[in-house]
């Protein structure tokens, strides 16, 4: 009775034990699907011969980066963007430092290598683990394999945008964009060696003309001390004649009035003597170069170096591809030109000595963020993309609203090569872009975690004294007061 009774309550249990397991076994399991990450995109390569790349769009929601040329895309790589609260930013950049070896700073030394730097507070693109899923610190992981074998392929300034969701260029057509004249882009690079050589005259002509100024400078002050004491002399002469005169009228005797005359003698001949000197110094005086010709033979040398050098560095721009920035945020319109002069603590100097008033209408009306690029030469001038990462108006929408100013056209234009790009966004330009930077612009609608877990840049201006130091900051705008004029030394010196 025990045996049956034993066996009759196992085999509900058995079933109970089975049931609650296999339960167990699918929570576990929907559980580790849950987990799983997303099927990530596989390392791609064009089927053809890849050229030069000249943009990369990374999507945070695909997870992915493509590479273009001139000709269309060439790689695709997974990626790892940044984590939730250290998002990498979506916007537009441009590469502006590469390290084949980079340790972070930042983050224990982490190893961050075939670095593509496109902020100076820490954004970059580089060899690192993927996940599956997001999982930096605000910069974009590659593949490790991937990382290396693109570093090579790259350059400082390729344009990287990086979109919050899947974006890709669409050629276009409009009459905004840049034409340059074939006329021009051929006389460019004679007129920048011509205009380099005048710059360079004008520069060596300073240096006697500093020479010629001082020397003029101490002559001049030389004959104003000899001439001042001269007239000391010839007045202390002329007052001894005169008191000789009024001893000798004084005399009451004949020895006395002898003595008197005997002193206007020698009085007279210092007089005259002292006369003589001071006629011939104030006649050398006036045969002698002013020190103020010199002055003003100075500062025309240095007029003239300073518009010789503006003329030939804007000539050495013609010969780089330029980008604009157009805000409506800001209602302006902001040049970049790499001057390729290397900075001391990396990456390059970028002019950005034109700034002006843009017009924008309807300028309450969102307009989105657009980035058109200069892919090619082709018979017209350039065969243009566009790429939109932040809606607004479409592209060519977003062109037909903006009324670029005809004086920057002209110092632009004509002479516009491939590579360039015009932006055009909502935004305002980020604090991050700086003198070394091209253009930083980040979407204000999407998560910037990124930026705001790094310290500021450590942006150097210039002193009073002509030398720049360290101001902690997140950098300047273009056209900051602070540095306008600036001209950034070889050799600079900080306090």
């Amino acid at each position: 009775m025990n045996r049956i009774a034993i066996k009759i309550w196992k085999s509900p249990a058995i079933v109970t034990l089975v049931a609650v397991a296999a339960l167990t076994g699918l929570a576990v399991d929907a559980a580790a699907r849950q987990a799983r990450p997303a099927p990530q995109p596989k390392e791609t390569a064009a089927p053809r011969v890849a050229g030069e790349p000249i943009m990369a769009i990374v999507s945070i929601k695909s997870q992915q980066v493509t590479f273009y040329d001139a000709d269309g895309w060439i790689l695709r790589a997974p990626v790892s963007t940044g984590t939730k609260e250290r998002e990498t930013p979506a916007g537009v950049f441009a590469v502006v430092e590469k390290k084949e070896d980079h340790r972070s700073n930042m983050y224990d030394d982490a190893h961050m290598p075939h670095m593509h730097r496109i902020t100076w507070n820490g954004i970059a693109l580089h060899g690192g683990p993927l996940p599956g899923y997001a999982a930096s610190h605000g910069c974009v992981r590659m593949p490790f394999g991937f990382a290396q074998k693109l570093f090579g392929k790259t350059r400082i300034g390729m344009r990287v945008i990086i979109s919050p969701n899947d974006a890709e260029p669409v050629e276009l057509s409009h009459q905004a964009l840049f034409m340059p004249k074939a006329d021009a882009v051929a006389a460019a690079p004679a007129r920048a060696e011509t205009l380099a050589r005048e710059a360079a005259d004008a520069a060596k002509a300073v240096d006697p003309a500093k020479k010629a100024a001082a020397a003029a400078a101490r002559e001049t002050a030389a004959l104003k001390a000899s001439l001042s004491r001269l007239k000391s002399l010839k007045v202390r002469a002329d007052a001894e004649l005169a008191s000789a005169d009024k001893a000798i009228a004084a005399a009451k005797t004949e020895e006395a009035k002898a003595r008197a005359e005997e002193r206007k003698q020698k009085a007279a001949s210092k007089a005259e003597e002292a006369g003589k000197q001071l006629d011939a110094a104030t006649a050398d005086a006036k045969s002698k170069p002013a020190a103020d010709a010199a002055r003003d033979a100075l500062k025309a040398a240095e007029t003239r170096k300073a518009a010789t050098a503006k003329a030939a560095l804007d000539a050495k721009l013609a010969l780089v591809p330029v980008s604009i920035y157009i805000s409506r945020a800001t209602q302006k319109l902001y040049v970049r030109r790499n001057t390729q002069k290397p900075w001391p603590d990396g990456g390059e100097v970028y002019d950005f000595s034109i700034e002006a008033p843009v017009t924008i209408r309807n300028p309450e009306k969102r307009i989105g963020t657009h980035v058109f690029t200069a892919m090619a030469r082709n018979n017209a001038g350039l065969r243009w993309s566009a790429v939109t990462i932040d809606e607004g108006d479409d592209a060519k929408g977003a062109l037909d609203r903006i009324t670029i100013p005809q004086d920057v056209l002209d110092r632009i234009a004509p002479t516009a090569l491939p590579r360039s790009s015009i932006i055009i966004s909502d935004e305002p330009l980020s604090k991050e872009t700086n003198y070394r930077t091209e253009f930083v612009a980040v979407l204000s609608n999407q998560p910037q975690g990124g930026f705001v877990t790094r310290k500021p840049t450590e942006v150097r201006i210039a002193s009073d004294d002509g030398f720049p130091y360290f101001q902690r900051g997140w950098g300047f705008q273009p056209g900051d007061p602070r540095l306008r004029g600036y001209n950034y030394p070889a050799q600079p010196r900080w306090r």
